[in-house]
């Protein structure tokens, strides 16, 4: 009995003692993080962009990082170059999801609220497919450009590192900023073949894997870069005018993907403006419901055939 007071005793100050320690890291932790915070916005306590645009929904975004799906849309978001953080975009797409949800749900009838739901997820990923695609189409566009200095920088007697970042200030964006990324990969002591890999799996196009592995098997086996980059430049420009000229061929079968979608979507506006509320009473059914969502997938299906028919690999 008497050495269980004393025990408890000190128990208990080890207790507090801890608590104490702990309390004082958490609010250490939180007093830095909200430095660094003040630190990086300049202002006000908000995050800023380099161009000063203030972040919003920074809590939702550092919450959103720590799951599967935050990850995946920062992946995405940096691989397409846009200026969003993965919460704001995750916001952006909820707000625009639920308004589209109310005005499915009382323009034409309940049972379209989560299908508007559903179609504003489905045309997130594609605005996302539809960037990355646009910055990769830049990109090439600019690969000229860059075989044509890294030709003039090699022929001078600069090292592929310096040609590598001499280009990255020349040239604008997108081609200036990835060049600058595996500057600073090379800067950081990664080798040549990794930095300009990670820029072919970022940006995937056969342009690109050409111009890398010409550099990588000439960093390698040495050789005359300067006349294979040249040569390269000439090839690099025909296949820009090529490629130009099939996107122009192919515009009216692109522009009849995304009008066969809309013609649908105008069709039941039509039939509820004319007589109303002749939806409500076709989903009020499941066979109703049944063959809505069947001609839902038809026209998504058109969708994909008539953009696969309309893909040509150049």
């Amino acid at each position: 009995m008497n050495n269980s007071v004393p025990l408890a005793l000190g128990a208990t100050t080890l207790c507090c003692t801890l608590a104490v320690a702990g309390a004082h890291m958490y609010a250490t932790g939180r007093a830095q993080r909200l430095a660094l915070e003040d630190r990086l916005s300049g202002s006000g306590g908000a995050l800023r962009t380099a161009t000063g645009r203030v972040r919003h929904f920074s809590a939702v975004d550092r919450r959103l990082r720590r799951t599967r799906l935050g990850r995946t849309i920062h992946l995405r978001l940096s691989a397409t170059g846009l200026d969003l953080t993965a919460g704001e975009f995750f916001m952006y797409v909820t707000g625009v999801g639920v308004a589209l949800w109310l005005l499915a749900a009382t323009t034409l009838a309940p049972f379209f609220g989560p299908i508007a739901a559903l179609v504003t997820i489905w045309g997130a990923a594609i605005f996302l497919n539809w960037q990355l695609q646009k910055r990769i189409e830049a990109f090439i566009n600019q690969l000229p450009d860059v075989a044509r200095l890294l030709a003039n920088a090699t022929a001078a007697g600069l090292a592929l590192r310096t040609a590598l970042a001499m280009a990255a200030e020349e040239l604008e964006a997108p081609a200036g900023e990835e060049l600058a990324r595996v500057a600073d990969q090379l800067t950081l002591g990664r080798t040549i073949d990794d930095a300009l890999g990670e820029l072919a799996e970022r940006l995937p196009s056969r342009e690109l894997v050409v111009l890398v592995t010409t550099l990588v098997l000439a960093n390698k086996a040495g050789g005359s870069v300067v006349s294979s980059l040249r040569n390269l430049t000439q090839t690099l420009e025909d296949r820009k005018e090529t490629r130009r000229e099939v996107r122009t061929m192919l515009s009216e079968v692109n522009a009849t993907a995304f009008t066969v979608p809309c013609l649908g979507l105008g069709s039941l506006l039509l039939i509820n403006s004319s007589n109303e509320g002749a939806l409500e009473k076709v989903t009020g059914s499941g066979l109703g419901q049944g063959l809505i969502l069947l001609s839902l997938g038809l026209y998504t299906v058109g969708f994909f055939v008539i953009r696969r028919l309309g893909k040509i690999e150049v």
